[in-house]
């Protein structure tokens, strides 16, 4: 079994020190395989704080990656992944902006994973809830960096993040196959929608004070999908809930929950 899990990260918003502590011991708890992290700071000239996915891993055995969607006075902003195993590749691609001041990305990391080459891509897509319409331009292209760089053949590319969009919005019905959005149609596996039970499913909701105070609609906007399941029965998500959930001395990790899920691997045919 893969066992995957996504956190928004929420940068270096305060109390900085306490979420990290959080956040660790989430991830200790739930020793997902890999992680994909979004809104990582990633300082690129020294003296400018520590690189917060590094913060998160030390200790914990993981191999990490970054790639950067924006950079400002010295510190990089971007996506993050986590491996238990190598990652022998990595690509950040730049999305889509359709007009807006806002830069985001898609990194794709290539790991080496014991049933094979895991692709695995982490992003985060634009945060207005009127930009619907810029989503929908990135989801397009993310798809499309996602079907050049892990072909059919290989072991069904896996990809999380937050979304910044519902289950019934047209950016995420597209990749759940449910529409086109103009062009050629994709299918990648909710695996929440899938294998989610009757928990609760979202992940930014007023029931964290980090996530209330914006006073925004309980929306789920952050996934584990999984193309497939292929031909051998790979990638099946099995289960799925949210994590992150829960504060640690009163502390939650991020004003984001999280999502983990467990896929089926070619080991476990």
């Amino acid at each position: 079994m893969l066992r995957v899990a996504t956190l928004n990260l929420w940068n270096r918003h305060e109390p900085w020190d306490a979420r990290l502590r959080a956040i660790r011991e989430g991830l200790r708890a739930l020793a997902p395989d890999v992680c994909g992290l979004q809104e990582v700071l990633h300082p690129c000239v020294a003296g400018l704080g520590a690189d917060q996915a590094t913060q998160v891993a030390e200790g914990l055995g993981y191999h990490v990656a970054f790639g950067p969607a924006w950079e400002l006075g010295g510190v990089e902003f971007g996506n993050a992944v986590l491996s238990r195993w190598p990652i022998v590749e990595t690509r950040t691609l730049a999305l889509p902006d359709g007009g807006t001041d806002e830069s985001r990305c898609l990194v794709f990391a290539s790991i080496d994973a014991p049933f094979g080459r895991l692709p695995f891509f982490v992003t985060h897509l634009n945060w207005k809830l009127d930009e619907g319409h810029v989503r929908e331009r990135q989801v397009r292209a993310v798809a499309e960096h996602v079907a050049s760089l892990a072909p059919t053949s290989g072991f069904p590319p896996v990809l999380v993040g937050d979304f910044n969009a519902e289950p019934g919005s047209d950016e995420v019905r597209f990749l759940r196959g449910l529409c086109s959005l103009g062009g050629p149609s994709v299918y990648f596996a909710d695996a929440f929608e899938l294998a989610g039970g009757d928990g609760p499913g979202a992940t930014f909701a007023r029931s964290n004070p980090f996530a209330a105070k914006l006073r925004e609609p309980d929306r789920r906007i952050d996934y584990v999908f999984v193309r497939g399941p292929d031909a051998a029965g790979r990638g099946l998500p099995v289960e799925a809930r949210r994590c992150f959930d829960s504060p640690l001395d009163g502390v939650y990790p991020s004003d984001h929950y999280g999502v983990v899920a467990t896929l089926t691997t070619e080991a476990d045919r």
